[in-house]
């Protein structure tokens, strides 16, 4: 069977490479995902490690019985990790097992008898199953690296936007109606400017916002006038249920954009895996080694047109021997929503920091980052500490040195820790639970509440955890510290689902030098 010869190649490969010792769950993965081709079934892995970056430890994992299976297979990852596969990995690998296998990249399956790996991004996968197309047909086993944003993935793919641009196409190709679409954009830039200021530089689309482009559409659809296809999409989008519609802001250029997109994606997506076989592989995808809540998000349940009994679910968990991380929660902050947590923060950043700078401390060859979900006070924060500590310390840049210290928010902390150093110290000002102060989260979390469901346990919280787990990785390489300064893991009923996230952990109630003696600089 595939999997023993799965098994042994890759067990051969890592003893050759020195690499038996980089993650211990290589060979149990790898049987599971040469099983789930042999059998076409579907399963779930969660890594435990992260899957946005390049340097992922567990891609061999795949890679192996992908490249030994006699036939056809899809690989759906970014473009990042596809270029290191194709570079590193994937030759390796081949000059390894002696198989030939013909891989291919691309939005579309070469031929109907294409027996080789095809390398495909997220976008054109999931456009071309929830369009209906047939560039990827249906019966071939499909591996999706970086399940974690499957579910933004899906959302991007399945929103239409009207850009700036738009609009003077829609005169140029409709120059009779140009004055009534001249005038709609005037009262739409005209109420959306009105809209308090927010940091998230977007709003939601009104009732008489939307009265004002539906005058335009009925005056368009009556008067059969070409529509451009940022148009068509955007009122096709318009049309169908669940959808939420919103504006980003450019107030310093006078200009908008719309945007129409799913509050969930769980609808569109559960017609597309009964398609084909899956395997969804994710680091940290819900705390349920049955991801129960991960799979209503996406579509993974039982359904009408899919039935997901036989979907084999594996987790695995960070070693405790050599990931365990030390954390530093303090009992007697003020809540994150007080007028008192400012200063409160700063005061436990100040200390944190000039600890980890002492000279046994971590500060000195690993750099220190400090994540803040809220605009305002990461620049304050930033301010402060810049003050005192120079030029090592960046705000939201990448050219962080050894003992540099990085001042984040959520997203920029997301999109670049694969290429950052390791932080020996990651400080957390708040949980990163979604903020209702964002429109769009409002808007979601509306939804969640007028179909009468738990808004916070299968909306925020998940999110949260996924964040949280996510931004710590790193932290784990070196058996760093990680301080959260939100006390509501303390006070809040959640606080154990938090903890859970992060385990396994050390937890110190107070900082001291002892914090940082015995991590791994």
């Amino acid at each position: 069977m595939i999997e023993v010869e799965v098994h042994s190649s890759l067990r051969g490969f890592l003893r050759e490479q020195g690499l038996v010792s980089s993650w211990p769950h290589h060979l149990t993965m790898a049987r599971l995902v040469a099983r789930a081709l042999r059998l076409g079934r579907p399963a779930l892995i969660q890594t435990g490690v992260p899957t946005g970056d390049t340097h992922g430890r567990y891609r061999l994992s795949y890679l192996t019985p992908a490249l030994m299976w006699t036939g056809p297979a899809i690989l759906v990852a970014p473009t990042s990790v596809q270029q290191q596969l194709l570079q590193v990995e994937i030759p390796q690998l081949q000059q390894w097992i002696q198989i030939p296998k013909a891989i291919e990249t691309g939005d579309r399956l070469p031929n109907e008898d294409f027996q080789g790996l095809l390398l495909t991004s997220p976008e054109s996968w999931l456009a071309d199953k929830l369009d209906g197309h047939l560039n990827f047909p249906k019966g071939i086993t499909t591996i999706i690296d970086g399940a974690d944003d499957l579910e933004g993935w899906a959302r991007n793919v399945l929103t239409a936007s009207i850009q700036p641009g738009d609009w003077e196409e829609l005169m140029r190709k409709s120059p009779q109606a140009a004055d009534a679409i001249r005038n709609a954009r005037v009262q739409l830039l005209k109420s959306i400017f009105q809209h308090p200021p927010n940091p998230y530089e977007c709003c939601l689309i009104e009732a008489s916002e939307q009265d004002i482009l539906w005058h335009l559409y009925e005056m368009l659809d009556k008067e059969q006038f070409y529509l451009p296809s940022p148009w068509r999409n955007f009122w096709q989008r318009w049309l169908t249920d669940g959808q939420l519609m919103w504006a980003s802001i450019g107030r310093s250029q006078g200009q908008f954009s719309l945007y129409c997109g799913p509050v969930e994606v769980a609808t569109a997506l559960s017609k597309v895996w009964p398609q084909q076989p899956v395997v969804l592989i994710g680091g940290a995808l819900d705390l349920d080694p049955k991801a129960s809540v991960y799979r209503q998000q996406v579509g993974l349940q039982d359904t009408p047109t899919g039935n997901f009994e036989s979907l084999i679910c594996l987790k695995f968990s960070p070693d405790r021997q050599s990931e365990l991380i030390q954390l530093y929660v303090p009992s007697l902050l003020p809540m994150p929503n007080t007028p008192q947590f400012q200063n409160a923060l700063i005061q436990q950043v100040r200390t944190l920091v000039a600890l980890a700078n002492l000279p046994y401390g971590i500060g000195i060859d690993r750099p220190i980052v400090l994540l803040v979900g809220d605009v305002p006070l990461k620049a304050q924060v930033g301010t402060v500490l810049a003050a005192e500590f120079g030029s090592r310390v960046q705000v939201e840049k990448t050219s962080l040195e050894d003992n540099g210290i990085l001042v984040t928010g959520w997203e920029f902390w997301r999109q670049h820790q694969g290429f950052l150093p390791s932080p020996g110290l990651l400080i957390i000002a708040t949980l990163p639970i979604p903020s209702l102060e964002n429109p769009l989260v409002a808007g979601a979390v509306a939804y969640y509440k007028k179909l009468r469901k738990d808004w916070f346990r299968l909306y925020l919280l998940p999110a949260a955890l996924r964040e949280l787990q996510r931004a710590i990785a790193p932290v784990r390489e070196c058996q760093g510290v990680v301080a959260i300064l939100d006390s509501r893991v303390n006070h809040r009923s959640y606080g154990q689902q938090v903890l859970a996230a992060l385990s396994p952990l050390a937890r110190i109630n107070y900082p001291d030098a002892s914090l940082f003696s015995t991590a791994d600089s």
